[in-house]
């Protein structure tokens, strides 16, 4: 519709909708499909009276009534690989869950890892405080059910660890043996589905649906019955019947039987006045009042097919609907779910409680997805995408190099844990190179350049050659990162440095844990074995050596047994070591010390030197633990000891 037919829409001061939309929507050819004529009527006292239901008086309302509640979330994603091949994403990481003719996937990836990565995700972001709710998870595999079992052993309140199942016996069964408390079940409530997918009649689904209720309630497990394609059904003559008679045997069970509402195809609408079954009010407003269902066991069900999958799932939420479902950065079948980082932004904006999520974690769900998942996250995604919250304009970078609020609403750094990004163009100006330089180089102030700085000048001048000779597209990260090299070499760590740097922190870490458990009891014959394991585990360390505290040599392992001919006659028990640097300067100190690189006598292999004290129950220094670490071997498993150190540290902090 043009902004002239636009114009003919109306709502009066009572807030009854105008008689002439209703004259006008009777010409369109839209009109049974989406606006129902009934609901227009002042005199429609079901729809009028109640004042909820109408945005401009209800809105404050609903924001009041609502704090309480909370959003029920589920990790879903891609039906089958192709989604993510056409993103960027390499199709052999994942793999296709099982088609059970329902709208709900999950993401299935190879191994338990990212399984389970997720769902500490999940409890990162809003876990902790019962925001993020559940999260559903297949049985059917030996490796789903590896990633249940993993998952409960984190012991996490939130978000709690449900199932899904098809309505069959067979599936509750499963459901049962793994001790479900709480299993979603596909229970489709369209024509389509009912008559064209299932081949049965109303009569049969509705009778088959309710026996599988009434055995989950026997078996104690609470039901959640997955309305499918709702917004294609029967809402009066299916549904409505339907929930009523769950809420009979809820109420015989004394358990509760809770209802997912899902728009399978991205159907549902939130416009005022919408009719059924399309309209997403109407919908919830008809479960909670005339099929009696309690609104938090309501759950809103989206897809993202014609761009509503945000706004719908919001709606369903300020009309009653106690839960929404969601994906992180949106993943599902087709055009994907509710993106879980959205509700969660959305609730903390009509709520104002701050901290029912931390926000931060959703900058690290994009880097989990890009470095882990290697997918590629389109720059102008929002919250997480390389250019939300950029401007390129000099005059706006200008205004945040003085005072960020000035162009900027959001507070990007305390929000999403990252600063405000620049996109350089011919628009950005020398202060847009100086800001992209202080930022991406994370310049201290005192370390900060200005926009006068004479090789800012130079940088400028090279991005305006480019446009003046035809370039039109924004400078990537890597060409601004060239450039700046290029003039301003100096505020880069050298590529040699860089990497002692990564071998010598991964190697510190190990070395540090390995000291913590170290003794020196004569006795005791747990430290030989302990390091022998070690360097086993870890075979890039060439060679382990223990002294006590007058340098003489306690223990010494090789990793390879080939390298013993090359060690030649190795240093026995009590040879003197004390006139070793790498010996002496934790002794001084009681600090951990990383030599230089430097090449082996022994194997001719580059390596670096990693030095700590060994301490008593007393904390006094009795020890030294020193490892020689192979340089290359050692950056071939960063990734993994990256992962491992991460892990570390979030088992500590839980």
């Amino acid at each position: 519709m043009g902004a002239e037919e636009i114009g003919k829409f109306g709502i009066n001061a009572n807030g009854a909708i105008a008689e002439e939309r209703v004259f006008f929507l009777g010409n369109v050819q839209v009109r049974d499909l989406l606006i129902a004529a009934d609901v227009h009527c002042a005199k429609d006292d079901r729809f009028a009276l109640r004042g909820e239901q109408h945005l401009l008086i209800g809105f404050e309302l609903l924001l009041l009534v609502r704090r309480g509640v909370s959003v029920h979330i589920q990790h879903f994603s891609a039906k089958q690989p192709d989604t993510l091949r056409a993103a960027g994403k390499r199709p052999g990481r994942f793999q296709r869950a099982a088609d059970v003719g329902g709208n709900l996937y999950r993401y299935v990836v190879a191994g338990e890892r990212w399984k389970t990565r997720i769902f500490d995700l999940l409890h990162k972001l809003g876990g902790k405080s019962g925001l993020v709710q559940a999260s559903e998870f297949f049985m059917y595999s030996a490796k789903d059910r590896r990633a249940v079992e993993i998952c409960r052993a984190r012991g996490y309140r939130f978000p709690r660890v449900t199932g899904w199942i098809r309505a069959n016996i067979d599936d509750l069964g499963i459901a049962r043996d793994m001790e479900f408390d709480e299993v979603g079940m596909l229970t489709s409530v369209s024509d389509y589905h009912i008559y064209l997918k299932l081949g049965k009649s109303r009569e049969q689904a509705l009778r088959d649906y309710l026996g599988i209720v009434e055995q989950a309630l026997e078996w104690g497990i609470v039901p959640r019955c997955h309305f499918e394609d709702i917004t294609r059904a029967d809402i009066y003559g299916f549904c409505l019947p339907f929930a009523a008679k769950l809420m009979e045997l809820a109420s015989q069970a004394s358990m509760p039987v809770k209802i997912r509402l899902c728009d399978t195809m991205g159907f549902g609408v939130p416009y005022q006045g919408a009719a059924l079954p399309r309209s997403v009010q109407r919908i919830v407003r008809a479960f909670t009042d005339e099929a009696g269902v309690p609104g938090q066991w309501l759950e809103w069900h989206g897809h993202n097919d014609f761009h509503k999958g945000l706004v719908n799932g919001v709606t369903a939420w300020l009309y009653g609907c106690g839960a929404v479902n969601g994906a992180l950065l949106g993943f599902g079948e087709r055009t994907g779910n509710t993106p879980v980082e959205a509700l969660v932004m959305e609730y903390i904006s009509l709520t104002g409680q701050d901290e029912a999520a931390d926000t931060t974690v959703i900058a690290e769900i994009g880097e989990f997805f890009e470095k882990e998942l290697e997918y590629v996250i389109p720059p102008n995604y929002p919250l997480v995408g390389r250019d939300f919250n950029a401007t390129s304009a000099g005059v706006h970078v200008d205004g945040l190099a003085k005072n960020e609020e000035i162009y900027n609403i959001f507070d990007t750094a305390k929000i999403l844990g990252r600063p405000v990004p620049i996109i350089i163009t011919d628009k950005s100006g020398r202060a847009g190179v100086a800001y992209w330089i202080n930022h991406n180089l994370g310049l201290s102030p005192e370390r900060g350049i200005t926009k006068k700085h004479p090789s800012v000048g130079l940088i400028y001048g090279e991005i305006m050659k480019a446009y003046e000779e035809g370039r039109n597209t924004s400078f990537s990260n890597k060409e601004m990162e060239a450039l700046v090299k290029r003039y301003m070499p100096e505020l880069f760590v050298s590529e040699l440095q860089r990497i002692k740097r990564l071998a010598g922190r991964l190697a510190a870490h190990l070395i540090e844990r390995l000291a913590a458990n170290c003794t020196m009891r004569a006795d005791d014959a747990r430290t030989p074995a302990l390091m022998r394991d070690f360097v086993a585990h870890y075979p890039f360390i060439q060679f382990l050596t223990l002294t006590d505290a007058s340098g003489r040599l306690v223990q010494s392992v090789i990793t390879d047994p080939a390298y013993t001919e090359k060690y030649g006659n190795l240093p026995q028990p009590g040879y003197d070591y004390s006139g070793r640097e790498w010996f002496k300067a934790p002794m001084s100190d009681g600090q951990l010390h990383i030599t230089d690189v430097y090449q082996s006598q022994y194997t001719g292999k580059l390596i670096l030197s990693v030095s700590m004290a060994v301490t008593d129950e007393s904390d006094e220094i009795v020890g030294v633990l020193c490892g020689d670490i192979q340089l290359e071997e050692i950056l071939q498993r960063a990734p993994a000891l990256e992962e491992e150190e991460k892990r570390e540290v979030r088992d500590e902090g839980e």
